[in-house]
């Protein structure tokens, strides 16, 4: 039996890590980019951007990983946090420290694990980058350099983040328990409830400045018949996937939430309805110019979007009923479209 032990410094570390105030946040498209290049690089199943909270490590990025998080007792991320150095097991199964372990019984999904600590501003390990996959595999030296060289990546953009001012932001308007009603599982992205909570902030924050607030509806084309086809788990990366690729088409100040189901609203700050449809078409595009990778084959899918801009004195659910209305006519236009809803006269 191989128990998780905690590091001597663990009430320091736990304080850093909420500091950060990275827990329970949505997705980044930067991290997910480096998570999907290191899937890629390693040809692994598995790359994850891995917090190690209290109890449980939480996946601010994920590749290969339906759940959003996972019991710290079940986390090779928690011995390589303990160690506070890089951490290879090739073969859980006759490595010298997991063979026999719950840990090696109960992830067979983790049969080779990979992670390098990612640490706070003053060195204390906050989680890890790693990689993991069902199959033993071996990791060379050269592996361990480039594994190396993306934490390092992952690890100062962490530290750029949490000095951005729309971090700042984001502690000064929600705590962490705020955070997590807000936070859907799924894509991770914010869900209605967000969406409301950051509508309110944005008309304050545009009543202040040259810019509108633009409005854009996305609703996921034929989704049921993904659903049908290639069953839930297929729809869910279907809105996983989704959600990443409209997240990296949208600007680091643009918000994004799921409404529900296959249904996402995008807050945007522009200037004028033009700006507000070059961003729509970002989004569109997104979408619609790769297929999506799925076990059973690939998914060419395309999203229908409809959008407005906020009117001066206007209530946010006029806007969004006229941003919806124009989603209507991009459905029954053809779907895979924009279709912009002006303001009333």
């Amino acid at each position: 039996m191989l128990s998780v032990q905690l590091p001597a410094n663990e009430a320091k570390r736990q304080q850093a890590l909420d500091n950060l105030e990275l827990l329970d946040t949505p997705a980044d498209p930067y991290l997910d980019a480096l998570t999907r290049l290191a899937r890629d690089v390693f040809q692994v199943k598995m790359a994850l951007v891995t917090l190690v909270d209290r109890d449980r490590q939480w996946f601010k990025s994920r590749q290969g990983m339906d759940a959003a998080e996972t019991p710290r007792s079940l986390s090779y991320c928690s011995h390589a946090v303990l160690r506070d150095a890089p951490l290879i097991a090739e073969d859980s199964l006759t490595d010298a420290c997991f063979a026999g372990s719950e840990l090696a019984r109960n992830t067979p999904d983790v049969r080779f694990y990979a992670g390098w600590p990612l640490h706070d501003s003053e060195g204390l390990p906050l989680g890890t980058l790693c990689l993991a996959d069902p199959q033993p595999r071996q990791f060379g030296i050269q592996e361990h350099f480039r594994l190396r060289d993306l934490a390092y990546l992952a690890e100062h953009y962490l530290h750029l983040q949490h000095s951005s001012q729309q971090a700042s932001d984001l502690r000064d308007a929600l705590s962490r328990e705020q955070r997590k009603g807000m936070l859907d599982p799924l894509t991770q992205l914010w869900n209605r409830a967000g969406l409301q909570h950051f509508l309110a902030l944005e008309q304050v924050a545009v009543k202040c400045s040259s810019q509108r607030l633009g409005l854009i509806y996305c609703d996921l084309d034929h989704f049921k018949q993904v659903n049908d086809r290639y069953g839930h788990d297929g729809g869910d990366h279907v809105l996983w996937e989704s959600a990443r690729r409209m997240s990296s088409a949208l600007r680091p100040a643009d918000i994004l939430a799921r409404n529900g189901g296959e249904e996402f609203v995008a807050l945007t700050r522009v200037h004028d309805d033009t700006e507000l449809l070059q961003i729509a078409e970002r989004i569109r595009l997104s979408i619609a110019s790769l297929p999506i990778q799925l076990d059973q084959g690939e998914l060419q899918q395309t999203v229908s979007l409809g959008c407005t801009l906020l009117g001066h004195d206007e209530s946010s659910q006029d806007a969004l009923k006229r941003a919806d209305q124009a989603l209507y006519r991009a459905k029954h236009g053809g779907r895979n479209r924009s279709e912009l809803s002006a303001l009333p006269q």
